[in-house]
């Protein structure tokens, strides 16, 4: 996760700690967590990694089962446990696990797609304590609707971000990034700030759950850069306006190192390699690091987007064990990846902004969990260890 605007001087968050803290490395022990919290949802996403539907999915975990998990989490300190689905509002013990979560320290992020936000919701959740509710908007109206398969969804959760303002809810808008959406990112901008929205993330698509036959979608490198030009452009102007709106973007790693340039090009070199400080202490990707998920069955991944990688079961072993198990064969490779990293990524010389970026991606489009992240857009020039490139670039 890039905080574009706070490393362009802007907004700042309580949370910033968790991207640009010291001593990242020492990180993995207590990770961000991402839990789906069931695989049901009322809309049909052509893009979701976790392959939602409106239909009951067998075996996911009871409220007694969620109950130990959470006090788990809480004991072992992690910051932060992000409540995902499917449709997480459509579980009906959701609010009852969030208020317990909260009882036990956990602070509570809710990423959802806002149709089930109706005020009385809204304010349950102030109450309860959630501290930031991320709406999926995937575009303007005719896009968003055809994107998340049903007629009248962006209403209902432009409805369920103004719900959410009403209600004092700190609320953010996500895109998913692809060739569908990306026409509609300057309008989608004008809406955020039209509406005083918080928060604006910009996801890369990741092709796990629905999202792997969309490849035909993806970005390719020069649509990549046009598009993160056009988000780090409008950021620096909500920077100079002083506006309180925060900008990231996410999923695809190479957007640090292309930040770094974008900043020297624009600002000087001296001011570049105050980001590239920055950046360096955030690590890069921290797939199996400082990020966990666990899905509607209790499995743990590195990742929401590597369900292909099971690392063990909070059924059969609490999460902290296995997080903390120092021989465990997938994690511990995952924690020391620059060695095991092929092609571009072994010889890049900003690995240490990147860390190989997404190995879900590689392990999907190329077949190989070391190879190099087939979406990183940079040319070889860019990639060049620092000092060797020019500063035009």
């Amino acid at each position: 996760m890039l905080g574009v605007t706070r490393l362009l001087g802007g907004v700042r968050t309580e949370t910033d700690h968790l991207r640009y803290g010291a001593r990242q490395e020492d990180a993995w022990h207590r990770p961000v967590v991402v839990w789906t919290v069931s695989r049901r949802c009322n809309l049909a996403c052509v893009h979701c990694y976790a392959a939602a539907g409106n239909k009951h999915f067998p075996g996911e975990l009871s409220t007694s089962e969620a109950t130990t998990m959470l006090q788990d989490l809480a004991a072992f300190g992690v910051p932060v446990l992000l409540l995902s689905g499917g449709e997480p509002l459509i579980r009906p013990d959701l609010l009852e696990l969030a208020a317990l979560a909260r009882s036990l320290g956990l602070r509570i992020t809710l990423s959802t797609n806002g149709t089930l936000i109706t005020p009385a919701v809204a304010e349950r959740l102030k109450t309860i304590g959630v501290g930031y509710v991320g709406i999926s908007l995937d575009g303007l109206e005719p896009t968003h609707d055809r994107f998340r398969g049903q007629e009248g969804a962006f209403q209902a959760a432009l409805q369920g971000i103004r719900n959410c303002r009403a209600a004092g809810l700190k609320v953010g808008v996500r895109l998913t990034l692809t060739r569908h959406t990306v026409v509609d990112l300057a309008q989608l901008f004008d809406l955020v700030e039209r509406e005083s929205v918080g928060r604006v993330c910009f996801y890369h698509l990741v092709p796990s759950g629905r999202g792997r036959f969309l490849l035909q979608d993806l970005l390719d490198p020069g649509e990549a850069r046009a598009a993160v030009d056009a988000i780090f452009r409008r950021a620096a102007d909500y920077v100079a306006r002083g506006l309180p709106i925060e900008v990231l973007t996410v999923d695809n790693h190479a957007d640090a190192v292309y930040l770094y340039h974008w900043v020297r090009r624009e600002r000087g070199a001296a001011e570049a390699e105050r980001v590239r400080a920055e950046l360096a202490r955030s690590g890069g990707n921290r797939s199996g690091i400082a990020i966990a998920h666990v899905d509607n069955r209790g499995e743990v991944h590195p990742d929401q987007f590597s369900w292909q990688t099971a690392l063990g079961n909070v059924r059969t072993r609490p999460f902290s064990a296995i997080w903390s198990d120092p021989q465990h064969p997938i994690l511990s490779k995952l924690r020391q990846r620059r060695s095991l990293l092929t092609g571009r990524c072994a010889t890049c010389g900003f690995l240490d902004l990147c860390n190989g970026s997404f190995r879900a991606r590689a392990t999907a489009l190329a077949g190989d969990a070391w190879a190099p992240d087939p979406s990183c857009y940079l040319t070889d020039e860019e990639l060049s260890r620092p000092g060797e490139v020019a500063a035009h670039v």
